[in-house]
């Protein structure tokens, strides 16, 4: 894994909008591996996504900064982005 320099930071990122049956987990997943950082996401019951990402805050920013706009058939309404220890 290409490991960008900082301070490793863990997020949980919820994703609202049209995010399911659009390729968003799988593009999620292709998109933290390419920046080196850990990612897993899962549909949730009410049709959003929630991420835990976890990596060099300036990858895990650049993850952050793709999930507001996802694959090019999701609808991203909301990303809410919570720091964690």
């Amino acid at each position: 894994m290409n490991r960008l320099c900082g301070e490793d930071v863990h997020v949980v990122i919820r994703v609202e909008g049209r995010v399911q049956g659009v390729y968003y987990r799988a593009t999620a997943r292709q998109v933290a591996r390419e920046l080196g950082i850990d990612a897993r996401p899962i549909n949730l019951d009410d049709g959003s996504v929630r991420i835990e990402a976890s990596g060099p805050r300036a990858a895990v920013d650049r993850f952050v900064a793709w999930c507001r706009e996802g694959p090019p058939l999701a609808e991203v309404r909301t990303v809410m982005v919570r720091e964690v220890s």
